[in-house]
């Protein structure tokens, strides 16, 4: 019963988390997503995960990128938030590490959703950037205008800052 110790919020969401232990947590691991690999979460904290986002597409398809999900004690009827801890070349995800991501915003979030469906989105979107939602203007308009110097700048960036892809 490793519920016991933690608060009625906390018991809430770890069931949700966690219905039978850390099924959820399993279910994405078990289910070879090879684009979210690596998942860590510290036993003194469930409530904040990591991972590498793996992305097929070129020009993010030449690194890895570290994320963390942190949940709110709320969850779920709040969403969880997520930031990038790899830098990325990309019109959607700040300098910060903050993400535009629809499906996690406010107005959008529905206490059903799934992890691995935020998840799934996540890495929709960066292999295919939005540049209409843009969090750097920037960028977005170098992507719509010079495509080609954009996917070689991102390319770049990605190589020198990106995480080592696992091999497998």
């Amino acid at each position: 019963d490793q519920v016991r110790d933690f608060g009625s919020s906390a018991k809430r969401i770890f069931r949700r988390l966690f219905p039978c232990g850390f099924q959820e947590l399993e279910e994405i691991r078990r289910s070879g997503m090879k684009n979210f690999r690596n998942i860590q979460v510290e036993e003194s904290n469930l409530l904040s995960w990591q991972g590498l986002i793996v992305p097929d597409n070129p020009p993010y398809d030449k690194g890895a990128f570290r994320i963390e999900i942190i949940f709110p004690t709320e969850y779920p009827f709040k969403p969880p938030k997520i930031t990038f801890k790899t830098k990325i070349y990309h019109p959607n995800i700040d300098e910060k590490g903050q993400v535009c991501l629809p499906v996690i915003s406010a107005e959008n979030w529905k206490p059903a959703t799934k992890t691995d469906q935020v998840i799934q989105s996540l890495i929709a979107l960066v292999n295919d950037p939005q540049p209409e939602h843009p969090l750097r203007a920037d960028l977005a308009e170098e992507y719509s205008k010079d495509r080609k110097k954009f996917l070689k700048n991102a390319e770049e960036f990605t190589k020198k800052h990106g995480e080592k892809r696992p091999l497998d």
